[in-house]
């Protein structure tokens, strides 16, 4: 089974915490036990787990990708003036894959699921669900 969440960013960096909207997915199909991949379809923009109970981490992270990846570097050569984006997706990864057991996402007691955004913001951005039931 598989679906697409649709998303849109309002910053040029954000991390959206996509974490409700799998579980529901997975509780509107009813598996109960299996591996989902959930990938981001897009070359600036990826998944990650993190903490998600202090907003403040998802501050840092994009913050210190920006101090290792800064927007303006005057020797980047692509077109679009989008590389730090493309580093910063390349590093987190286009996509997780995560466990499914009795019907509920396996997240430890701190994790969320992450959209990051890092070329906004941006309408209609796209995350692919594949459910592998086992």
């Amino acid at each position: 089974m598989e679906t697409t969440l649709s998303l849109n960013t309002n910053a040029r960096d954000q991390m959206i915490d996509i974490t409700m909207d799998i579980s529901n997915w997975i509780r509107s199909i009813g598996i109960k036990n299996g591996i989902l991949v959930a990938s981001s379809l897009h070359t600036t923009a990826g998944i990650t787990v993190n903490e998600n109970a202090d907003p403040d981490v998802k501050t840092d992270m994009i913050r210190r990708f920006d101090e290792i990846y800064p927007w303006d570097h005057k020797k980047d050569l692509h077109m679009e003036g989008n590389t730090a984006a493309h580093m910063k997706t390349s590093t987190v990864g286009h996509s997780q894959t995560l466990i499914i057991s009795d019907g509920r996402l396996v997240l430890g007691t701190w994790q969320g699921v992450y959209f990051c955004e890092f070329d906004g913001p941006r309408r209609n951005r796209k995350v692919f669900l594949k459910m592998l039931e086992g």
